[in-house]
């Protein structure tokens, strides 16, 4: 009777034990999903960081205060993460069925070589009465192009800013967005309009060209509207950025090495 005693308690030990390495284990095997999770986790949100910061930058440099909410909510504190449907443009704003239906064409003009462009009032026609207005009355001469993008698959220059860091007008915005890519990709020689990152109307007057097909992941607002194309010329644009960015915090996104001042834009 006590051999059987001694033998239920050894089998009840031995399965307790059993158990307890089962629940280790267990616990083992959660620890290490959760480490997973979390590591995944930090790495998606460096890399939508990292495209939050190099959108914002169309509109301007990224500020310490943008920096801080991109870190904390990853989006601009000046734009809206939901546009709303409600927004109109000021009076400053040329009608959109100025341009509607139209094709402007001229020369951009940058350190004296030209580039014939081509504006197109039918897939956008907001864009190019806006920029068809600013061209007539000058506001583009002597105006500089600020920002130079190197990268693989992320090649423009950006032009047209208010001053040569490329502060923007806050009193001359619009929108909405028309003739964004449903791929995200503008090929070589587009001409797209800048804004503010999240705001179907942060738009202003600001335009970037492409020089190389490019990449550009849609923001919660959408993407960029693309308002027409360089038609001949654009080997300019290619031979500014072959000089390359000055030295700073990226080796391929900043002020061109050779500055670049526009010096006529006229479109008729």
């Amino acid at each position: 009777m006590a051999a059987s005693s001694r033998s239920a308690r050894e089998a009840k030990r031995r399965i307790q034990q059993m158990e307890a390495k089962r629940e280790l284990r267990r616990d083992q095997e959660k620890r290490r999903k959760r480490d997973n999770m979390i590591a995944a986790g930090a790495g998606t949100a460096a890399v939508v960081l990292a495209v939050v910061l190099q959108l914002t930058a169309f509109a301007g440099n990224p500020t310490e205060e943008e920096f801080a909410a991109a870190e904390a909510g990853l989006s601009s504190p000046s734009a809206s993460a939901s546009p709303s449907a409600q927004a109109t443009n000021g009076p400053n704003i040329p009608a959109a069925d100025t341009a509607a239906g139209k094709t402007f064409t001229g020369d951009l003009v940058l350190n004296g070589s030209p580039l014939a462009v081509e504006l197109d009032g039918t897939k956008a026609p907001q864009a190019a009465a806006v920029f068809k207005s600013l061209s007539d009355e000058g506001y583009f001469s002597a105006k500089s192009c600020h920002r130079l993008t190197t990268g693989e698959t992320f090649g423009l220059l950006q032009c047209g800013a208010s001053g040569p860091d490329g502060q923007g007008d806050p009193s001359y915005t619009w929108g909405p967005l028309e003739n964004t890519p449903a791929d995200n990709t503008y090929p070589a020689g587009t001409i797209a309009v800048a804004r503010t990152g999240n705001n179907a109307f942060g738009n202003g007057k600001q335009f970037f060209i492409v020089y190389k097909d490019t990449v550009i992941p849609a923001d919660s607002a959408g993407g960029y509207t693309v308002v027409g194309r360089v038609t001949s010329g654009l080997d300019v644009v290619s031979n500014i950025a072959a000089a390359g960015v000055t030295p700073g915090s990226s080796d391929t996104d900043g002020a061109p090495v050779e500055p670049v001042t526009i010096d006529s834009f006229s479109l008729k």
